[in-house]
């Protein structure tokens, strides 16, 4: 059979949707620009704060996406929720929202509703379904089933992580000085931010992109995977990751958010 060069390349275009043939082992073709880059609105989990989000905003500032770094209140995931969504409401145009731990739990809640949110990412998330709270979602084998008064300094109703923990569990690839640093600023959390059932799973209905530290002891890797695929998201490993995989590898978190910003355009 003949094949005319038309037909050559409709042939080659079609292995390269489907992933078959010479075609498919190319480099990716670069993407284009965005006629309005989104903005990206980054959320913290427990014990964290928005600085947590350094690496992140100075790459992404400089691929010229504008960014904003929700201070989460970690109080409780309605009022969380809320106040999140509360901030939302305040910025023009698309938005990437992006959730460390249980701050994946505030945006699949505060995202509801809103047209603005194109693409929802999650690293070392929870991303919870509704009924579901963010402490059931830690994984078997979490460092968080041990005994409570082995894992938290409590003060009135917070929870503070005793250094052991958030050195050996939280961030154990983080450099120590620099983790000992993050444990004595740490933001603590109410109870409730853990205990407080999901009302509202926008994953469902949102874009999703997934970071999975493949050595995070606080969310287990396995159940990251399960909430990532329910979700159908896009996931991205990080093999040696903790829980911190946004303050030890911000190279790779970046990336995947900027996948989900490229795929708004």
């Amino acid at each position: 059979m003949t094949i005319t060069r038309g037909v050559a390349v409709a042939l080659l275009a079609a292995a390269v949707v489907v992933g078959v043939g010479p075609a498919a082992s190319a480099a990716p073709t670069a993407p284009g620009p965005c006629a309005v880059k989104p903005t990206v609105v980054l959320v913290h989990g427990a014990w964290a704060g928005t600085s947590s989000w350094t690496g992140e905003i100075e790459r992404l500032q400089r691929d010229g996406y504008k960014v904003r770094a929700f201070a989460n209140p970690l109080r409780g995931l309605t009022g969380d929720a809320a106040a999140a969504a509360a901030f939302l409401g305040t910025i023009r145009g698309p938005v990437v929202l992006v959730g460390h731990s249980y701050g994946g739990s505030v945006i699949t809640n505060a995202a509801a509703g809103n047209g603005n949110v194109r693409a929802l990412v999650y690293v070392d998330a929870a991303a919870p379904a509704a009924g579901e709270t963010t402490g059931q979602l830690s994984g078997k084998g979490s460092a968080l089933a041990a005994d409570p008064a082995t894992l938290y300094d409590r003060v009135g109703g917070d929870l503070y992580l005793k250094e052991k923990v958030f050195l050996q569990s939280f961030a154990p690839d983080v450099p120590p000085e620099t983790a000992t640093t993050l444990w004595a600023g740490q933001r603590p959390a109410a109870m409730a931010a853990f205990t407080t059932k999901s009302a509202q799973e926008a994953w469902r209905s949102i874009p999703s992109w997934y970071v999975i530290g493949e050595a995070d002891r606080i969310i287990t890797p396995a159940s990251q995977r399960a909430m990532a695929q329910r979700a159908r998201a896009k996931i991205a490993v990080v093999p040696d990751g903790s829980h911190l995989t946004l303050v030890s590898h911000p190279q790779p978190v970046t990336d995947q958010i900027l996948n989900a910003a490229r795929a708004t355009c």
